[in-house]
């Protein structure tokens, strides 16, 4: 008997008006900047930091566009054919994403501190102590996010096919 394959579909662009849920990669890059972005800017506006209204443009908005794409390329590659990321319950897969979208923020967050020390060390920058802050929890929001829509996409394509083939 041969098993469909989960993620066949997915990642495909539908005819406009089908009613197949799709994981379109750029789009999730685009709105894992702007969403992060938008918010971070509007409340850097209510409470006056300006500092909270420069890191929503860049280290809030670009990490978050990063750790999307990452992970959208990740979960496109081998690693979302993998049986137990398939097969797991839902939250347990977007569950161990987000720690490691987090983890990747913080490591993330580690070195660039790191560097900048190095290439810059007597010289303190202030967006510097943003990075521990805005890189993991960007990282756990949009890795969260993107496996959730990436998992919802898979499911409802795997459950049309096997509607299809009965």
């Amino acid at each position: 008997m041969k098993y469909p394959n989960q993620t066949d579909g997915v990642y495909s662009i539908h005819a406009a008006g089908s009613k197949k849920k799709t994981f379109v990669l750029w789009r999730e890059v685009v709105m894992a900047y702007a969403a992060p972005a938008i918010m971070a800017g509007i409340g850097g506006l209510v409470i006056t930091d300006r500092g909270l209204q420069i890191g929503a443009l860049t280290t809030i908005g670009g990490a978050s566009a990063l750790m999307a794409l990452m992970i959208g390329l990740l979960l496109g590659s081998r690693v979302g054919h993998i049986r137990w990321v398939i097969g797991a319950p839902h939250f347990v897969v977007v569950g161990v994403f987000a720690l490691a979208g987090s983890s990747f923020g913080l490591y993330a967050a580690w070195l660039t501190s790191v560097l900048i020390e190095i290439m810059i060390p007597s010289n303190h920058l202030a967006w510097v102590d943003r990075v521990w802050i805005d890189f993991p929890l960007s990282g756990f929001i949009a890795s969260t996010i993107v496996t959730w829509r990436w998992r919802l996409a898979v499911t409802t394509n795997f459950s049309s096919k096997r509607r299809r083939e009965k």
